[in-house]
């Protein structure tokens, strides 16, 4: 038994069920699903979304856990329920058809133009998911248009365009674009016809534009993000791949009764023992914030943190959305103040920062398992086929 057929035994069972997390979103106690190694990111987040605005509720109170099955049965019975029996038979179908591709990734091509444009692939499943849940879809992967590249990436318009261009102008110029070849050997360029020439240089602009945003968000991409999500509105980011849950919170003012948020009161107080003990039981929160209407528009966006390494930090619950690296992004609490760990080992650290630490520890625990069960394995397999041995020399003497 090999130590990587061990990690796959290890993901495969691990992979089966979320933990559930308490949080508080306006004032109300919530679960929310977090997402581990294998986690399907689309469906945890659609279902997120559905949980905050109430759609849905994890039943029973005492679940600390869930699987695939039952949230893709969630959903499904919300679309039915809403949908069902509507002149949308067509798109509801459709959306069902997506479902299970939320398991492993959806198939989103985003548009570079415009924060809440996607291009349909198929029978547009995938978006007819979004739309029948009422799930507003938004990317920050976006072109400036000042700047000298948007003309070239506004005409081919969205990422599978832009891929598509740049395949073909590399096959046609002989891997040059891929290879990164073509801007320093130019003495080919003249064997080539001027519409050869045209697409190489478009593709060489794709290339370098889709390199130098890598992250999928560009400065001018979080502003229109900023400028799509209103005050108290969620929304999906659909970032490398990945869904997350998106909010721009209302601005709030300081609690009922005080010039400002008393530092010796922590409102999570009673959440941490329970989150090393048990998730099923409902943090309690005595702070009421009053909602403020002034300045709301230029609030910061903030993104739901569902990463299971933090599902036992009750006061990390929204990371803020400040770059396009996220080196500059850091934790909050549910009431937006900056984030104080149980165990204090990540305070005053960026997200960034503690997710890699956290995340390298939970490496190197599941590294010792996985040697630990490799190297059970291969003691009972070593052992049978010692056993077996024996059995063999004993027929053979007798």
């Amino acid at each position: 038994m090999t130590e990587t057929a061990a990690q796959d035994i290890r993901r495969t069972v691990r992979g089966d069920v979320w933990p559930l997390k308490w949080i508080h979103y306006i004032g109300a106690p919530t679960r929310i699903i977090c997402q581990n190694l294998n986690g399907p990111c689309s469906l945890i987040s659609l279902c997120n979304v559905l949980i905050l605005r109430g759609t849905i509720a994890i039943e029973p109170p005492e679940r600390t856990s869930v699987s695939y099955e039952y949230l893709s049965a969630l959903l499904a019975d919300v679309l039915v329920r809403t949908h069902g029996g509507t002149d949308d038979e067509t798109g509801l179908s459709a959306a069902l058809g997506a479902l299970p591709k939320t398991a492993h990734g959806m198939d989103l091509n985003p548009s570079f133009t415009s924060a809440d444009a996607f291009r349909p692939s198929g029978d547009g499943g995938e978006l007819k998911l979004f739309s029948l849940a009422d799930i507003i879809l938004l990317h920050g992967w976006l072109a400036d248009p000042d700047s000298a590249e948007y003309d070239i990436v506004a005409r081919f318009g969205d990422y599978d365009s832009a891929v598509n261009a740049i395949v073909e102008a590399d096959y046609t110029s002989e891997g040059r674009v891929v290879g990164g070849e073509a801007e320093a050997d130019f003495s080919q360029l003249d064997k080539m016809s001027e519409d050869h020439k045209r697409k190489l240089q478009e593709a060489l602009t794709l290339r370098a534009w889709i390199d130098s945003s890598s992250s999928q968000l560009t400065y001018y991409g979080l502003f229109a993000l900023s400028s799509s999500v209103k005050p108290g509105q969620l929304a999906a980011l659909f970032r490398n791949s990945h869904l997350s849950v998106l909010y721009k919170p209302p601005k709030r003012s300081s609690p009922k009764g005080s010039s400002a948020p008393t530092p010796s009161h922590d409102p999570f107080a009673d959440m941490s023992q329970d989150a090393a003990g048990s998730s099923s039981a409902a943090p309690a929160d005595d702070t009421v914030f009053e909602i403020s209407t002034t300045g709301e528009e230029d609030g910061p966006l903030y993104s739901l943190v569902t990463d299971a390494v933090f599902a036992n930090e009750p006061t990390i619950v929204w990371e803020r959305l400040e770059d396009v690296e996220g080196g500059a992004s850091s934790f909050f609490d549910a009431h937006f103040r900056p984030a104080h760990p149980a165990g204090g080992d990540y305070a005053g650290a960026t997200a960034e920062t503690a997710m890699r630490a956290i995340e390298q520890q939970d490496e190197d625990e599941t590294s010792r398992a996985d040697h630990e069960l490799a190297f059970r394995l291969q003691q009972e397999e070593d052992a049978h086929a010692h056993a077996l041995y024996a059995e063999q020399e004993r027929l053979r003497q007798a």
